[in-house]
């Protein structure tokens, strides 16, 4: 018996078993679907499987590792899930809405096609808030998802179902996207890795790749397997004039970080920290000391002031979107969603420069200040998750002191304020309650390597994630 079994392979191990012919990519496809059958009661966080598809693809790339006439793809046969506001051609997109339900995308979107031309088998694909809006993971279109953990808690948003869907073995790897921490925030509360690419780094779709906020980006339970994904999403594309040229290709790099310079911030200053989080972000401190590293906590000189800029930014152009649905349409959006609508509707364009005047403020101090250091480190969420069914009308509690729904729990903002800064979101343990918690690896403007290199070292002293069955959720399937 395999272990991990089927399901926690990583992508790295199932493409060596394929081409050992050890296993078959349809015996992988198989479990997975199987798997996503028997956890729809307790997680929800699959809203489409295309079985027959999956299966086909997975006999083709049997074919591919037999015959040896055909080089497989880089993740060929890999079971992989696309998020669901990601466009799959002849497939339905539904954006998590109501008003999307019978969605069918007419064309698949830069991600899905690399994903397809490097061998990945498409066979779900993974829940997500209305219009992605949320940084939790419930809609009207798809009920409540749960974090595989503790299904009180939410997995995190607006790619949840990603997150859950990884850590609960239903996928090796999933998409995410990222404009306020959407694919951070899920890796940390579902106990998965997540990375924000620089902006361009990873092709997307107008309007919103031209948001320097929006980055596509790659979910997955090894920080290898993220880097190996990332290599396939990367790279300059015809319909995005944001994309970057030339591609860059990331080394599978295990030189370590003695010698490095790190900074740190486990509260940016200002905020309130869960206690497991912050023991949990020291702990992972004291790793990076041990592996050589010299490790430094440094002052930012941020406030509230930062976040809410960075919500004027997203209700001047996202929240605009939703607000040509405050129609008739209306009636059908999520609380959270026509909320979120109605607020950028008092948004102005002065307000927006506001926060570019704000934007630039913070870089001018934290551009300079990370000449003098590799890597900048910083829990990824200021409390492990919010409960499952969480929405900004609820209060938020933390250390006995009440903060902003929206804003106060999670700590990717500033870093979609800084967009050209790539960021790694790596495990750093559990809460109390068993919900994970993460660390932010941020590296300078462009820098991807470095904040791989990092996590890889990081992954390999710890020993990984999900390798045993005591380091995988309980789950009841």
């Amino acid at each position: 018996m395999l272990e991990p079994p089927l399901a926690y392979l990583s992508a790295a191990q199932l493409t060596a078993l394929y081409r050992a012919r050890k296993i078959s990519p349809v015996e992988v496809v198989t479990d997975a679907l199987a798997r996503i059958g028997a956890s729809g009661d307790s997680l929800n966080a699959v809203c489409f499987t295309y079985p027959e598809e999956a299966l086909e693809e997975a006999r083709a790339s049997e074919r591919r590792y037999m015959s040896g006439a055909q080089k497989p793809g880089m993740i060929d046969g890999v079971p992989t899930a696309l998020k669901d506001e990601t466009m799959m051609a002849g497939k339905v997109t539904t954006y998590g809405s109501l008003l999307y339900a019978d969605h069918v995308a007419t064309k698949s979107a830069p991600v899905v096609q690399r994903l397809v031309e490097a061998g990945a088998v498409i066979h779900a694909r993974t829940t997500t808030p209305e219009f992605s809006c949320a940084p939790f993971c419930h809609s009207r279109q798809w009920g409540v998802t749960r974090n595989p953990w503790n299904p009180a808690f939410t997995p995190g948003g607006s790619s949840g179902g990603s997150g859950a869907a990884l850590a609960a073995g239903l996928a090796a790897l999933a998409t995410g996207s990222d404009i306020g921490g959407s694919i951070r925030i899920p890796a940390s509360a579902s106990g998965v890795v997540g990375f924000k690419p620089p902006y361009g780094r990873v092709p997307s779709t107008p309007p919103f790749n031209l948001d320097p906020y929006n980055h596509p980006g790659p979910m997955a339970r090894t920080v290898e397997d993220c880097l190996l994904m990332q290599n396939v999403l990367a790279g300059p594309h015809p319909e995005d004039i944001a994309s970057l040229k030339p591609k860059l290709e990331l080394r599978l790099d295990r030189s370590g970080v003695k010698g490095w310079k790190i900074a740190f911030s486990l509260d940016f200053g200002f905020m309130e920290i869960d206690p497991a989080v912050r023991a949990n972000t020291l702990a992972a401190l004291e790793v990076f000391r041990a592996l050589g590293a010299e490790v430094t906590e440094v002052a930012l000189p941020w406030s509230w002031e930062v976040y809410r800029a960075a919500a004027t930014h997203h209700k001047a152009l996202f929240g605009a979107w939703l607000a040509d649905y405050l129609d008739e349409r209306e009636e059908w959006l999520t609380s959270y969603a026509r909320r979120f609508a109605r607020e950028a509707l008092a948004t102005t364009t002065r307000d927006y420069l506001a926060g570019m005047e704000i934007e630039g403020r913070i870089w001018s101090h934290f551009g300079p200040m990370m000449e003098g250091f590799d890597l900048f480190l910083c829990p990824t969420l200021a409390l492990p998750a919010v409960p499952a069914e969480f929405d900004f009308s609820d209060p938020l509690i933390i250390n006995g002191e009440e903060i902003d729904s929206y804003l106060g729990w999670t700590m990717a903002w500033p870093f979609n304020m800084l967009s050209r800064c790539p960021v790694l979101s790596v495990p750093s343990g559990h809460a109390p309650n068993g919900v994970p918690t993460g660390l932010q690896l941020v590296g300078r403007t462009y820098d991807d390597q470095a904040v791989f290199t990092a996590g890889l070292a990081y992954e390999t002293a710890l020993g990984g994630w999900y390798g045993t069955a005591a380091t995988r959720p309980s789950l009841p399937f």
